[in-house]
C-alpha cells in the first residue's frame, strides 16, 4: 500500500521541477551566469542551488565566485535570464496535470513554491496549470521561505487543513525539509538522481499509477498507511 493517507484533508504541491519542467530553464540561466563569471557549471554546482530561493541562490553564487556582497546583483541577473527562459518554454512534467486534476476532485489543493510570485505565475501559466490552483503561495509572500515551514503552514491554513493531515509533493531536499518541518506527509519525486531525500513515498515521476490510484481513493476516512 502507498505510504500516504487517503483521508488527507489537502494536497500541496511544489512547482519547479515537480509540476513544471522549470529546472531546465533554471539550469540554462544558472549556467549562463556561471559562464559570465568564468566558472564551469555541472551537477555539483546545480546541487548547490536546487530548491533555493532566488535571493539565496544569488548569495551562494556570490560566495562561489569570490564576490561577497554581490548576491543581490547576481540574483537580479539570474532573474532576468530565468524569466526569458520561462517565457520561451516551461512544460508540465509527466503526470502532473492528471495527478493535480485527480487530487482537486477530492480535496483542496495549493502550490507552495520557493520561487518569487512573478516566476511562479509565469511557470504555472506556461504549463497550463495556473487555473488548477485557486491558492498558491510564493517565497516572497512569507516571512521565511523553504526550508522553513512557513510556506506549507500558510498553504494548509488557507485550505482549512491540518498540516498533519495533509500531503506535500516535493522534488528537493530543501522542499522536503520544509514540508516535514510543517508536519505534512511527504511524497518525493527527485529532480536530481542519487539524493537521499526525506520521504514517506518516493517515486520517479508523477505519472506513477500508484499515485493516481491513491488520488482516486482520497477522502476515505480511516484508510491510512501503516
Amino acid at each position: 500500500m502507498i505510504a500516504l493517507p487517503t483521508d488527507a484533508e489537502a494536497v500541496v504541491f511544489d512547482c519547479d521541477g515537480l509540476l513544471v519542467n522549470t529546472e531546465d530553464c533554471w539550469t540554462v540561466a544558472e549556467s549562463a551566469v556561471f559562464a559570465a563569471h568564468g566558472r564551469p557549471f555541472g551537477p555539483a554546482e546545480k546541487a548547490l542551488l536546487l530548491g533555493r530561493t532566488l535571493e539565496a541562490a544569488g548569495e551562494v553564487m556570490a560566495g562561489h565566485f569570490g564576490r561577497p556582497g554581490a548576491g543581490a546583483e547576481i540574483a537580479a541577473d539570474l532573474l532576468a535570464r530565468v524569466r526569458e527562459e520561462l517565457e520561451r518554454s516551461a512544460a508540465a512534467l509527466p503526470g502532473a496535470v492528471e495527478l493535480v486534476r485527480a487530487c482537486r476532485a477530492k480535496v483542496p489543493v495549493a502550490v507552495a513554491s520557493n520561487s518569487p510570485r512573478e516566476l511562479l505565475d509565469l511557470a504555472l501559466g506556461s504549463a497550463g496549470l495556473l487555473d488548477f490552483f485557486p491558492c498558491s503561495f510564493a517565497a516572497d509572500e512569507v516571512r521565511s521561505p523553504k526550508p522553513a515551514p512557513d510556506l506549507y503552514l500558510t498553504a494548509c491554513a488557507a485550505l482549512g487543513a491540518a498540516p498533519g493531515r495533509s500531503v506535500a509533493f516535493e522534488d528537493s531536499a530543501t522542499g522536503a525539509a520544509s514540508a516535514r518541518a510543517a508536519g505534512l506527509h511527504v511524497a518525493v519525486v527527485p529532480s536530481l538522481p542519487g539524493g537521499d531525500l526525506d520521504h514517506d513515498w518516493l517515486g520517479t515521476d508523477l505519472a506513477d499509477p500508484e499515485l493516481l490510484d491513491w488520488a482516486g481513493r482520497l477522502g476515505r476516512v480511516g484508510d491510512r498507511p501503516h
